[in-house]
């Protein structure tokens, strides 16, 4: 908890220090690479960089994180802890990493601030960030102990046991370690890091959810190739890295620099109704559970809500109608832009996603993966439908730009 003195100071400033984040934030990150660029290089998403992806995520997350702390009668900031601090123990981030980040951040915010940044304003934000700072090594130091590796040592090497088409764009790959030996602990919602060389030295770092988790002999991942795109204004958005480096580069007995598994997007273990909506890609950390629930036999009661483009552009459309046939409790409905020349019935629709007529039983459990416009659609309808906050659970692919209050 900060000081009654700095979170004066802190609840007096962030109206300022917040309008101004936007801008510290590019020149924060544009001081620590130019100091250490093997940072930029081998850790950091070159991509989302370049989009700028990466300063607004960190930016509302201070912003968040101040908020937090000098409010009154308001939750602990635990869960925007706990999803950053999965996501920096699958990069295998380190306390010393803390006092690089300070430095630069600091530095940032007095060229931004100049003469507002007084010592007393100095001190009160030197503290909201060490104790964010805390709270974070704190938490990394547990995940790894739950890891069974030391802090940052994370990294494995695993090799490709399959390769699998499983849409135009979209290839899954069963990992497994060289010796066929039991994998590492993984919960089903979770995902792993994947590190590559890419042609030019540098290491680039993507995260994917686990489809296969709990099944020790190997884990499953899936990979959408993202393609080259135009926005609005006409800027051209590279393709994604990684994902077209493996898709072009990685085969059946190829080995793959994978970390330990990591994330907070656990499945609620009480006889809660479950209600999983996806859209996409965001289909693999649902397929993940529900080879758990058939694994266990459950029989809760389970709605699967899919979302894609088109039938033939749906990854695992296949294998996640077969694991709901397996449920005695799951139902599925799928939603397609384009259905082709197929018929609309009661469980496959043309069109978005429509909850007015799916049935949300009282105390159910929501998990939302897909793009963020989608999920905050979706979460938008199920509020208004009075589903509680704290029941809907989602998961970010990328940096987390979204955080609901």
């Amino acid at each position: 908890m900060l000081s009654a003195q700095n979170a004066e100071v802190v609840r007096a400033t962030l109206p300022v220090v917040g309008a101004a984040i936007g801008d510290i934030t590019p020149i924060f990150y544009r001081r620590m690479f130019a100091a250490h660029p093997e940072l930029e290089r081998d850790l950091f998403n070159r991509g989302n960089q370049a989009q700028g992806d990466q300063q607004r995520a960190l930016a509302g997350a201070i912003a968040a994180y101040a908020t937090l702390l000098v409010s009154e009668n308001v939750a602990e900031p635990d869960d925007l802890l706990s999803r950053i601090a999965n996501k920096h123990a699958s990069l295998g981030i380190i306390a010393d990493q803390y006092d690089i980040v300070h430095k630069h951040l600091f530095d940032a915010i007095v060229e931004v601030l100049g003469d507002a940044v007084t010592p007393e304003v100095g001190a009160a934000w030197d503290e909201v960030y060490w104790e964010m700072a805390k709270a974070l090594i704190s938490m990394e130091n547990e995940l790894y102990r739950e890891s069974g590796v030391e802090p940052g040592k994370v990294w494995q090497q695993l090799v490709v046991r399959q390769r699998t088409q499983e849409s135009p764009d979209t290839v899954s790959f069963a990992l497994a370690l060289p010796d066929e030996s039991t994998l590492p602990f993984a919960r089903p919602g979770q995902y792993v890091s994947v590190a590559v060389r890419l042609p030019d030295g540098a290491q680039q770092i993507r995260q994917y959810s686990l489809t296969r988790a709990p099944q020790r002999e190997y884990w499953g991942i899936t990979v959408k190739a993202i393609p080259e795109t135009t926005s609005e204004d006409g800027h051209v958005i590279p393709e994604g890295e990684v994902s077209n480096y493996l898709h072009r580069n990685l085969f059946d007995g190829d080995e793959l620099k994978v970390s330990r598994a990591y994330g907070d997007l656990l499945l609620d273990d009480t006889d809660a109704p479950l209600l999983f909506i996806s859209a996409g890609i965001g289909c693999t950390p649902i397929i993940g559970f529900l080879h758990y629930l058939t694994r266990t036999e459950s029989d809760r009661y389970v709605s699967v809500l899919h979302a894609d483009r088109a039938p033939s552009r749906h990854a695992h459309r296949r294998e996640l109608s077969e694991l709901v046939d397996r449920l005695p409790g799951a139902h599925l409905h799928h939603w397609y832009e384009d259905l082709g020349v197929r018929p609309a019935n009661d469980t496959t629709r043309a069109g978005r996603i429509d909850l007015s007529e799916v049935e949300v039983k009282p105390d159910t459990q929501v998990y939302l993966c897909g793009p963020l416009p989608f999920m905050e659609a979706v979460r938008g309808a199920l509020v208004e439908r009075s589903v509680p906050e704290r029941n809907i659970h989602y998961e970010v692919f990328g940096p987390d730009k979204w955080l609901p209050s």
